[in-house]
């Protein structure tokens, strides 16, 4: 039986926040790659001043296995992924194995595997790591990836690892002639306790937009909205509202496109953005977002094994009535099966869904009292 019990736990299970950081890709003029590449502003090798190439920005996601809502929503912003790897542990570990199925499950292909800790061990050691690693990815999606060995506590390899960024996870071509979209990650009352009414500013929203471009004073609309009850009954009100500023690393934009997560300061109240309040809705330009889906219908498509189960459990077939957590975009969302067919099911959604037909939708089950992640589903119309 599907109760409220379900929605608390998905609540409690992602309250750990996405982490995120922001970081300026620099070249020496005067070095060879890999020396070349740095993040400082003065080269560390030639003391001569970089040229700057791009920014980009870090999400970290929780590694536990209990926190897979999180991790899949941060899974869903990525242009591509650092599947980081302690040297000092035998290959894979579960969240491993559950991190880089989250990451085929959403379909981030630009891999690159970083092998840290490397000054924790010798060196016959860290080559076994390292073969425990070329083993483990065989067959899966970052068969292919580059495996760098660094020492982040002392900043060995870095400069590899910029170079190997610069070379996989190129920069995506954007249309920018598309309807301005994001999907929302965070949002934030920025106003501090005590304000004065004609200091206060209206609510920031924080993501990544995955299409068009927005400017300062465009209207935005934001979907599928808020809960407000009308004559004892709860309806969703579609929020609208006007950029008043746009932020990315501490910087000031005039205007914003696709790439690294961006700061929206709107004229909403605050009181709604707090605590992360609007998280999982998408916000774009009025009229253009995707539809809202009570319940939705999905082509499933099932791993061979729970992923993060200890004994590697095979997946079987989604039943009528058990409850599902889906990811869709940012958005977590959990209810029950309401219908099977042959390579398809139908989801009665606790939590409303902003999403395009043919969006990828992450599946998790739940097994002896947590969220596994059991597939994915092709949302249909």
């Amino acid at each position: 039986m599907w109760t409220d019990r379900h929605s608390e736990e998905l609540r409690r299970g992602i309250s750990i926040k996405l982490g995120y950081a922001d970081c300026e890709i620099r070249k020496c003029p005067l070095g060879e790659p890999p020396e070349a590449y740095t993040t400082q502003k003065m080269c560390p090798n030639h003391n001569d001043e970089t040229t700057f190439i791009h920014r980009i920005s870090f999400v970290d996601s929780p590694g536990h296995e209990t926190l897979m809502a999180t991790m899949l929503s941060g899974a869903a912003l990525m242009d591509g992924a650092i599947l980081v790897i302690a040297a000092n542990e035998k290959c894979p570990q579960p969240q491993t194995r559950e991190h880089l199925a989250a990451l085929e499950v959403i379909g981030v292909n630009k891999i690159i595997i970083v092998q840290n800790k490397i000054e924790l061990v010798s060196k016959a050691k860290a080559i076994d790591n390292y073969n425990q690693i070329n083993e483990f990815v065989v067959d899966t999606i970052a068969e292919n990836s580059p495996i760098i060995p660094i020492s982040a506590q002392h900043g060995s390899n870095i400069d590899v690892l910029i170079q190997a960024i610069e070379e996989y996870i190129p920069v995506p071509e954007r249309d920018l002639s598309k309807p301005y979209r994001m999907s929302i990650a965070r949002s934030f009352d920025v106003n501090k306790p005590g304000q004065k009414p004609k200091k206060l500013v209206g609510g920031v929203i924080g993501g990544s937009i995955t299409q068009g471009k927005i400017n300062i004073g465009d209207e935005i609309e934001l979907k599928p909205g808020i809960l407000l009850k009308k004559e004892n009954i709860n309806e969703l009100q579609t929020l609208i509202s006007e950029v008043v500023s746009l932020n990315a690393g501490g910087s000031k934009l005039k205007e914003a496109i696709p790439g690294g997560l961006i700061g929206i300061e709107t004229k909403l109240d605050p009181s709604l953005t707090k605590a992360d309040g609007l998280v999982g809705l998408v916000a774009g330009k009025p009229d253009t977002l995707p539809p809202v889906w009570n319940s939705i219908s999905l082509e499933i498509h099932l791993l061979e094994r729970v992923v993060g189960h200890v004994d590697r459990m095979e997946v079987t077939a989604i039943k009528t009535g058990e409850p599902l957590l889906l990811n869709a975009g940012t958005t977590a969302t959990v209810g029950p099966v309401s219908s099977i067919k042959k390579n398809s099911a139908e989801v009665d959604l606790k939590r409303t869904v902003c999403a395009e037909v043919g969006s990828r939708i992450s599946i998790s089950r739940r097994i002896a009292g947590r969220w596994r992640l059991i597939g994915y589903g092709i949302l249909e119309s």
